[in-house]
């Protein structure tokens, strides 16, 4: 399963771990499907740790999921930050995930455990690139002009096939 974000800056293309983590890709796919995400912006960007987006209100305390309430974490002892490219829900604590996600920029191990991955980049890296190298408030880490995931593509979508049958 794989989708790409299509952002101001390029293209980065994410595979979903639907089998794993089956409520939080239910909750990203539906999301992306009904356009949730469009124009988005990065509202959190700090360079070697991540960058941060779904937040329909652009301030980073916003959004929600599918079911109208925080859902539950999904923790699998084989999913790790280990790698640049680390798709993950962002919250608030424990047990609070909504609509917001991160990708990693590096190794972030003291994340496990504590945010439930979905997914990794498998294309667009560069773009990765380009984002961790964007000037940003530092005060809060906010890109100093606004970036925007503009849209998603699903290129297969397991959930909607289940209940197409």
């Amino acid at each position: 399963m794989s989708l790409t974000l299509h952002t101001d800056l390029g293209d980065i293309k994410i595979e979903l771990f639907c089998d794993q983590v089956p409520r939080a890709c239910e909750n990203f796919l539906a999301l992306c499907a009904c356009g949730y995400y469009d124009n988005c912006i990065f509202h959190r960007n700090i360079k070697g740790f991540m960058l941060q987006t779904g937040d329909p209100t652009g301030t980073g305390k916003g959004g929600r999921s599918i079911w109208g309430k925080k859902f539950e974490d999904e923790f699998v002892d084989s999913l790790k930050h280990n790698v640049r490219g680390v798709l993950s829900m962002a919250n608030s604590g424990p047990n609070t995930n909504g609509s917001q996600f991160f990708i990693t920029y590096a190794k972030q191990p003291h994340l496990d455990m504590k945010y439930t991955i979905f997914g990794k980049v498998i294309d667009g890296l560069e773009t990765l690139d380009d984002f961790e190298k964007l000037p940003v408030n530092e005060k809060n880490f906010k890109p100093v002009n606004d970036v925007k995931l503009r849209r998603i593509t699903i290129h297969a979508n397991p959930i909607a096939d289940l209940t197409d049958q």
